[in-house]
């Protein structure tokens, strides 16, 4: 019997990921100049404020309120008019110093011997029905924002399109869970004040259906064949939407989990990513197992895997290793035998997690808007300066999670 399967996922300019962004811009600067700082930055953002909070052990001094601003102006809150504004919003900080009770799990004699940040379980997955090996409902809430921004940075197709965003995309699956269309898309969008609101309902609509997709079906026309005429869009469906961003809605790191990761397919351990540096397995195991998951798909063990990991604070070796096939394993093995041997073939202690997928490296402000997972992998070169003029320019590899670097590995171990 056929079904239907529901992502979401928000734009830059949400407040949440606003948060985001900011607690992530900070662990760049601080890995940037000092590559060993642990760090665990929180961020908060309402109506004209930002309130920075969390523990920092890193040699480097930062202008904090600084980098907030800088993040805030390229998100694109830059007009008086939203109530949350790059350059007159206050930045309050509270950051301290980490404790050393919680850094004693961490630090040990020798960097392999490094414990797990904290204890927790943390899920990777991966499924073949995108090129990307993502769950496509997720995969295309994604792009319906990422072309929104564009049209908005590009001001001339669609004019009145302010940060804030919101999309959600409803598929259909046959008997054999296969994506047979899409059933449904809401996308909610911030703009600029109309004069007369049924007029302004009616143009934003019809922009979204004559502009935005088929912008997207241009870009992305392996997913041609899912749209048709009989969708449901649901755009703007309360009405106005002139106040939005952290003036309409309080804004807090990590509450977007779900976006960040598969859309509701697969699992989610509960803990955040943004604004936590690498020694923290929340992180880096949770990239750990997607790069797992990834691999093993596209080497054709399974047309959808899910891998989980667990870890006790202070602790290098993880608790367990687990994999769920979902029943669409090409193998004549049971799925405890294939995290047997996924134990063999990735170290998963942080110390390696962190060497494997080059973690310790200013890589995070990409991740923090439209999504962890699914992204494409790339090398690109930074620079950072600090509030003394110090300049730290380095090439970095971008998410490295999702490389396909272990294929033949895997094909071999498992005789494919």
């Amino acid at each position: 019997m056929s079904y239907f399967f529901t992502s979401e996922s928000v734009s830059e300019g949400h407040p949440d990921k606003i948060a985001d962004q900011i607690s992530d811009a900070l662990i760049d600067n601080f890995l940037a100049f000092d590559p060993e700082s642990k760090v665990a930055c929180e961020t908060l953002v309402t109506t004209g404020q930002v309130i920075l909070a969390g523990e920092v052990k890193s040699t480097t001094y930062l202008d904090v309120q600084q980098i907030a601003r800088d993040v805030i102006k390229k998100i694109g809150y830059t007009k008086s008019a939203y109530m949350f504004e790059a350059n007159s919003c206050g930045v309050l900080s509270a950051i301290h110093e980490q404790s050393t009770e919680i850094n004693q799990g961490v630090d040990k004699a020798t960097k392999e011997e490094q414990g797990a940040g904290d204890q927790g379980i943390m899920f990777g997955y991966a499924t073949n029905e995108t090129e990307d090996y993502m769950p496509l409902a997720l995969d295309l809430s994604h792009k319906l924002l990422q072309e929104l921004a564009e049209i908005r940075r590009e001001n001339s197709e669609i004019t009145y399109l302010r940060p804030d965003a919101k999309s959600q995309v409803t598929l259909e699956y046959n008997d054999d869970n296969k994506p047979v269309r899409i059933a449904t898309i809401v996308l909610s969008t911030q703009h600029d004040d109309f004069d007369e609101e049924q007029a302004m309902l009616a143009k934003i609509k019809e922009d979204i259906k004559s502009i935005l997709i088929p912008r997207i079906i241009k870009k992305h026309p392996q997913y041609a064949h899912l749209f048709n005429d009989e969708i449901t869009y649901h755009v703007n469906p309360t009405g106005k939407f002139v106040i939005g961003g952290p003036h309409g809605d309080t804004g807090l790191t990590g509450r977007k989990i779900i976006v960040d990761t598969y859309g509701g397919k697969g699992a989610h351990g509960g803990g955040a990513f943004s604004g936590k540096d690498p020694s923290k397995v929340d992180r880096s195991a949770a990239y750990a197992t997607r790069h797992i998951a990834k691999n093993l798909v596209a080497a054709g063990v399974a047309d959808e895997i899910l891998v989980q990991v667990g870890y006790a604070i202070g602790v290098a070796e993880p608790m367990g290793v687990y994999v769920n096939t979902y029943g669409t394993s090409k193998l004549t093995i049971s799925d405890a035998e294939i995290a047997r041997k996924v134990s063999e073939l990735f170290d998963l202690r942080p110390y390696f997690i962190e060497q494997r997928l080059k973690l310790r490296n200013p890589i995070y402000s990409e991740t923090a808007a439209y999504g962890h997972m699914g992204r494409k992998p790339q090398t690109v070169t930074k620079t950072f300066t600090s509030p003394s003029g110090e300049t730290v320019t380095t090439e970095v590899e971008l998410f490295t999670w999702e490389k396909l670097d272990y294929v033949d590995q895997v094909k071999e171990a498992f005789s494919l």
